[in-house]
């Protein structure tokens, strides 16, 4: 297969490119060369937000299939797309769940109402609609049954520029009484990188099309499990004192941004976030690993990195202030 990523060398587009050269894949990557990319790769440069950025594609090579993680202006995912149309015989788009009008009902599925005020050629404006005009875009130029919609829900994993699973080790690494959002049992949802990437290139490969909500099951794990299992790869002695949400809520402390990941059972973000159907994708060969092996890989990568991950420019690092945790907890704030 020869295979085209838009980017490449962050996060999920990584992913993706290392899945596609373990399959032994032929795998070129188009970014605007902040990053090394990964090695095997043919490396093109171009800005997509620039005039004659795309020029490095200009150029008639054909390639089996696209995969494309934009996230700002659709009309970026609308111009490739079209230049590439005739060429590429199929465009997976990674989207996201946004793209479902809010509130999300539980169990919502692929046929959820979707947002509204979203276009193919639009300029940047609101993650949703953004996210829904690029889905637009790849479908405009490759149809619905030549593009594959990549809805992914909260991703986790090696090479994450969000901060969400690093915040977490990093802090109960540091060790000591650790503020952790209950309950215990609370089921909750992801998908490994890695996962997501194995199971786009499948479906490409497989011929699939239209939309999937790509995300573990629910329950794949809880904030019990994955904040023990953070606490058994790092060796810490922290102590996790489970908290019930009423508390951490008074004290204004922000569920999913302040304490990432979380977010309280019965509300409209809890189902939004944590109660997605992902039938589709399952019976379509999705697998997840166990939820132990990606918090462990991610720690050892950021242990490679120094501890601390790269965060995106347009997103602002999560966590919990150490005095704000102190107070909830009634401890002394030199202990965490």
């Amino acid at each position: 297969m020869r295979l085209l990523v838009l980017g490449g060398t962050e996060f999920v587009g990584r992913s993706v490119v290392e899945a596609a050269l373990g399959r032994g894949w032929e795998v070129t990557v188009l970014n605007r060369g902040r990053n090394r990319p990964t090695p095997g790769v043919r490396s093109l440069h171009g800005d997509r937000t620039a005039p004659g950025g795309l020029a490095a594609l200009d150029d008639g090579t054909e390639w089996d299939a696209v995969v494309d993680t934009w996230s700002a202006a659709p009309r970026a995912v609308r111009d490739t797309a079209r230049l590439l149309r005739g060429r590429a015989g199929r465009y997976a788009y990674v989207s996201s769940l946004s793209v479902y009008a809010w509130p999300r009902p539980a169990g919502y599925t692929e046929e959820a109402t979707l947002v509204t005020g979203a276009a193919a050629d639009a300029e940047q404006t609101e993650y949703p609609q953004d996210k829904r005009g690029g889905e637009l875009a790849a479908v405009e130029s490759f149809g619905p049954d030549g593009s594959v919609l990549v809805r992914a829900g909260l991703i986790l994993g090696p090479y994450e520029n969000v901060g969400r699973l690093p915040w977490w080790l990093n802090r109960i690494a540091r060790g000591g009484p650790v503020l952790a959002p209950g309950p215990r049992e609370l089921p909750v949802q992801f998908v490994d990188a890695r996962d997501l990437a194995e199971w786009t290139l499948g479906a490409v490969q497989r011929g699939l099309s239209g939309p999937y909500n790509l995300i573990g099951p629910r329950g794949i794990t809880t904030m019990g499990g994955l904040l023990e299992a953070c606490r058994r790869v790092t060796g810490s002695d922290a102590e996790l004192r489970w908290t019930d949400p009423e508390p951490i809520l008074a004290a204004g402390i922000e569920p999913w941004t302040q304490l990432p990941v979380w977010v309280p059972q019965g509300s409209e973000s809890y189902d939004g976030v944590h109660r997605a159907d992902v039938t589709r994708a399952l019976a379509s060969g999705l697998v997840c690993r166990p939820a132990e092996e990606t918090v462990a890989d991610t720690w050892r990568w950021l242990r490679e990195v120094g501890g601390a991950g790269p965060v995106r420019a347009d997103r602002t690092a999560p966590g919990l202030d150490p005095e704000v945790e102190a107070r909830v907890l009634g401890v002394s704030g030199g202990g965490l």
